[in-house]
């Protein structure tokens, strides 16, 4: 016998629900830890690995309802998907997600929110993925490509299928950051069985999500890798940066081990497949781009 409960959503909010089912779902990292996990010769869980995140949230991290588009324009009845993609129908619509922001909001001051909002009215032309650019951290855990965990006694190194990116983690840290960059300077280390990075020296360009949440060059990104069985693992990604957001903040989420023996990581290096969205308008005979304007 199973009793239904349900939930009075208006009463509680969206981001009050998005709380509840995130609490419910995600414990925190001190109770995630269960079962059998595998361990190194010297009794550090084995992180090594091809591992990916399910799910929508690399639409927009917040909690979401479907949409026909993430760019849209204004139309006889309502808002339609922009010329750009309206060809692309359900292949370019949003799915639905319940988000990974703890507490379901994002905490941002007032301008930054404005920008936020900006930035989705002009996805097309700012989101950096659209245009091959690395996706810095912790966008690159939860996109829809899976990345490559390299873990020994001495080093820690991680690789992502999108873009080629990568990022070598340090255990001592050699100072500030010479250069400001897309993934940042990660330094790392053990907290009994959580692997802890420290992030910073970020450029301020990378975006969080598809849905123009953002960051400046003054974040500082604080990951906790805790295994929580032999092949699923709870990430955790805690982001502070004053000239953004009013307090610090958490995403958490839960990451799956390819358990495929023949699993390999691909080649997605996809600065070569946006030349054309790049440079193509300076090319001696342009291409030409139909309008799909009804006529």
């Amino acid at each position: 016998m199973f009793t239904v409960v349900r939930l009075a959503v208006p009463a509680i909010g969206r981001a009050g629900l998005a709380a509840l089912l995130i609490a419910t779902l995600f414990p925190s990292s001190g109770q995630a830890q269960g079962g059998d996990i595998p361990r190194t010769s010297s009794g550090r869980p084995d992180l090594n690995g091809i591992w990916q995140a399910l799910g929508n949230a690399h639409w927009n991290i917040e909690p979401h309802q479907a949409s026909a588009a993430m760019a849209m324009r204004p139309g006889p009845l309502g808002p339609v998907p922009a010329d750009e993609v309206v060809a692309l129908g359900a292949v370019g619509s949003v799915p639905p997600s319940m988000g990974i922001v703890v507490g379901g909001e994002i905490p941002y001051l007032p301008n930054a929110r404005t920008l936020r909002d900006d930035n989705l009215r002009n996805w097309l032309t700012r989101d950096p993925e659209i245009k091959c650019y690395l996706p810095g951290v912790p966008r690159a855990t939860y996109m829809p490509y899976p990345f490559q965990i390299f873990q020994s006694e001495s080093a820690f190194f991680i690789t992502y299928e999108f873009a080629g990116a990568d990022r070598n983690i340090y255990f001592e840290d050699p100072g500030p950051p010479q250069v400001d960059s897309w993934m940042g300077q990660s330094v790392g280390h053990w907290e009994g069985d959580t692997f802890v990075v420290e992030v910073n020296g970020f450029n301020g360009q990378a975006w969080l999500d598809r849905a123009g949440n953002h960051a400046g060059w003054k974040l500082q990104v604080v990951e906790r890798y805790t295994m929580m069985g032999p092949d699923h693992m709870m990430y955790e990604a805690t982001m502070e940066d004053p000239d953004t957001f009013s307090r610090p903040w958490a995403v958490r989420l839960i990451l799956y081990r390819n358990i495929d023996p023949d699993a390999r990581l691909g080649v997605f290096k996809c600065v070569e497949f946006v030349e054309e969205l790049l440079y193509g308008e300076y090319r001696k005979d342009p291409a030409r781009v139909e309008s799909s304007e009804p006529r």
